[in-house]
């Protein structure tokens, strides 16, 4: 069984038990958090899109609350003598996925 979410402007694939980084949700480790935007789930037998699965709940665990890695943002304009040089972390969240309820 397996669910399609939606959350931080980005789709995931989730199934009990996994650990996903999502960009960062209000809580502290060890709150539980719900994912209402669901696009799709599937069973065993089954396949459940649209209404049936917008009706559908994924719930999980905060783990952790991280920073993802480092990414330079490099601007340049040649002949300009023009250069700007910035990092950038983004803030995330580790979710254990607990379960999925159509």
């Amino acid at each position: 069984m397996y669910a399609l979410i939606r959350t931080g402007g980005k789709q995931y694939r989730v199934s009990p038990g996994d650990r996903i980084e999502v960009e960062s949700l209000p809580g502290k480790v060890g709150d539980a958090v719900e994912f209402g935007d669901v696009l799709a789930v599937r069973t065993d037998d089954k396949m459940v899109t649209g209404k049936g699965a917008s009706e559908a709940k994924v719930s999980g665990k905060i783990v952790a609350q991280t920073r993802g890695p480092k990414l330079t943002v490099l601007k340049y304009k040649k002949n300009r003598q023009y250069k700007i040089q910035r990092g950038h972390r983004q803030n995330l969240t580790a979710v254990v996925v607990g379960d999925i309820n159509l």
